[in-house]
């Protein structure tokens, strides 16, 4: 495989939140991205977009490194995906969370792209030996999954699918680290790779509660926010863990294991708030009510959050290289 010269050029499909989020980081640290999706309507609001987002880490004091219309200047758009994809050196796919959608695409990818061109995909959950099925070059075709806003999480997974060759998933990772991410190995491709997995194991459980008549929906999020989870941006369960004693570990687990919800299915409490059209922020009512002033704020105090702790790891980050 050739070298491949620095900064790589990037092209990202799809224009959604997470497309529009990826072309960001890139761009930020120097690329030029070319950004496609066949919505017109995503794709022409797509900088303003990003322009918003750099302007509320500017205002949140985060440095940017370069002036917010230098980094606009480095994204081009269009929408045709042949276009996109005649002179790049990754791609990074962000569509909807659909199969057969993600196997055309990548089908086409390996297609159009050139030979050396490594092909990602932000899939959260689909096997991406699945989504690499129906391409020929399947050893360029690696999972990269990023989080939500991925602008501010630092959080990439990248997983390797049963075809993807060793320089394929070091090159992903390689670029990712250097562009700011944290990127992680998954050595196996399993649905939902080890973020998702251990997210929805938790959101099992506090559906089995609350379907279970435990506790209401709001003391759910009150005994996380205001219990373990303070521990969790610094304390990971393998290392809580050692900390208190695998013994004392394995006895509690040797009690309560039988007594956590186990079952395949969602909870018949979620199912039944989705059957009445209860979709949560959608509909203003899912597991509590939302009055639009109460959703508003609920997203500012995360993006606040997540923009304090991104700066934060920022200035810490510049005094450990003076």
């Amino acid at each position: 495989m050739k070298s491949i010269s620095t900064p790589e050029r990037i092209t990202v499909v799809g224009a959604g939140l997470m497309g529009q989020g990826i072309t960001q980081i890139f761009a930020s640290q120097g690329h030029a991205v070319c950004l496609t999706d066949s919505n017109q309507d995503a794709l022409g609001s797509a900088k303003d977009r990003v322009r918003t987002n750099l302007t509320r880490m500017a205002r949140g004091g985060i440095d940017l490194g370069a002036d917010i219309e230098e980094i606009l200047a480095r994204i081009s758009t269009t929408p045709d995906l042949a276009t996109a994809c005649k002179a790049c050196d990754f791609v990074f796919e962000a569509v909807y969370e659909d199969l057969e959608l993600k196997q055309r695409i990548f089908s086409d990818l390996d297609r159009m792209c050139p030979p050396t061109t490594i092909l990602c995909s932000n899939t959260s959950a689909i096997s991406i030996t699945q989504i690499a099925q129906q391409s020929k070059n399947r050893e360029r075709i690696v999972g990269t999954h990023f989080w939500n806003p991925p602008y501010l999480i630092p959080l990439v997974e990248v997983i390797r699918a049963e075809e993807t060759a060793d320089w394929c998933t070091h090159s992903a990772y390689s670029l990712l680290a250097r562009v700011g991410k944290h990127p992680v190995h998954v050595h196996k491709d399993v649905p939902g790779f080890v973020g998702n997995r251990l997210q929805h194991a938790l959101w099992r459980e506090a559906f089995a509660i609350i379907d279970e008549g435990i506790c209401d929906p709001a003391t759910v999020d009150e005994v996380i926010r205001n219990g373990f989870g303070l521990r969790l941006p610094i304390l990971g369960p393998v290392e809580n863990a050692d900390m208190v004693g695998l013994d004392l570990t394995l006895a509690i687990h040797n009690y309560i294991l039988k007594f956590i919800n186990a079952d395949p299915t969602p909870s018949t409490t979620l199912q039944a708030r989705v059957e009445t059209g209860q979709l949560g922020f959608k509909s203003g009512q899912g597991f509590l009510e939302w009055a639009e002033s109460d959703m508003a704020e609920s997203r500012e105090r995360l993006a606040n959050y997540l923009i304090n702790v991104f700066a934060e790891r920022q200035r810490q980050s510049k005094g450990e290289a003076k």
